[in-house]
């Protein structure tokens, strides 16, 4: 009972807050969506492949609501298919597949760059990085690329080499459809300087991209590179999974047959995240 009353509370704060919840530009007017007073230690939410979807923004009034200032760049600006539509949120798997596997990753971290430079450049004394999916491949490349994080916090997707699903996935729709991406080739997480936690689900399918012996492999040769890393795996728990932590994701698990996670290991995966950021964004008594 105590833990529903506090998330309830949670989500009440969340609905509070989501009018706050600003349309931004930085760097050369690149847009983005913004929450929280100046001064707070700033978080960069890097979207999924979707890109900024509703619960992509009510993740970061969630985040915000734990006492940071949140930013998520709008890193599809440039994609050609979303200028011809307007919208830079992709309508099914086939536009954000061709999305994300169009998206030059080294331009996505130059504007990443540009957007942890405004957080500290208007106020914020530090930043940090977070994403799932394409975002967590990217939390790991702004790990390496961008200097003076404060730390990266990826879910669920790695810079390995990305394998296509079998027939019977494509077959099922049960899994998004990744293709190597040219331009992921020149990162090497061997060479992270900051602390990183990743986190994916055991019953995550993407083979080499964020299914559990994915994230061992690349946690293992940080380790073995001298990283501060750690890695947390969640028992019957899909892709995407922190989607349910917001209203609304549910849903998206759902209408994209995702598989819906155990609520107790998204609150978990969530309450890590927060203590994370505190220790390493906050200043320590």
């Amino acid at each position: 009972p105590g833990h529903t009353h506090a998330r309830r509370l949670t989500l009440s704060v969340t609905d509070q807050m989501a009018a706050e919840l600003m349309r931004v530009s930085f760097g050369s007017s690149l847009p983005g969506w913004e929450i929280g007073a100046k001064d707070l230690p700033g978080i960069l939410l890097i979207q999924e492949w979707w890109g900024v979807t509703p619960v992509v923004k009510a993740q970061a009034v969630m985040i915000a609501s734990r006492g940071y200032r949140v930013l998520v760049p709008d890193l599809y600006t440039h994609t050609e298919l979303f200028k011809e539509k307007g919208t830079t949120v992709a309508a099914d798997r086939e536009e954000a597949g061709h999305a994300m596997n169009n998206l030059d990753f080294r331009l996505a971290t130059d504007e990443i760059r540009l957007a942890a430079a405004y957080l500290k450049e208007t106020g914020s004394p530090t930043v940090a990085i977070v994403g799932g999916c394409m975002g967590g491949a990217l939390a790991f490349a702004a790990a390496e690329k961008v200097l003076g994080l404060a730390c990266s916090v990826p879910f669920y997707g790695t810079l390995e080499p990305l394998s296509k699903p079998t027939a019977d996935e494509l077959e099922k729709d049960s899994v998004p459809y990744f293709q190597v991406n040219p331009s992921c080739n020149e990162f090497q997480v061997e060479r992270i300087k900051i602390p990183v936690q990743y986190h994916t689900g055991m019953l995550d399918p993407l083979k080499d991209f964020s299914d559990p012996a994915s994230g061992r492999a690349v946690v293992a040769r940080m380790k073995a590179a001298g990283c501060d890393v750690e890695l947390f795996l969640y028992p019957d728990t899909p892709h995407s999974f922190l989607n349910a932590l917001v209203p609304g994701g549910v849903e998206f698990l759902n209408k994209w047959n995702y598989g819906v996670p155990p609520q107790d290991m998204v609150d978990l995966a969530f309450e890590r995240l927060i203590a994370f950021f505190d220790k390493h964004c906050k200043p320590q008594a």
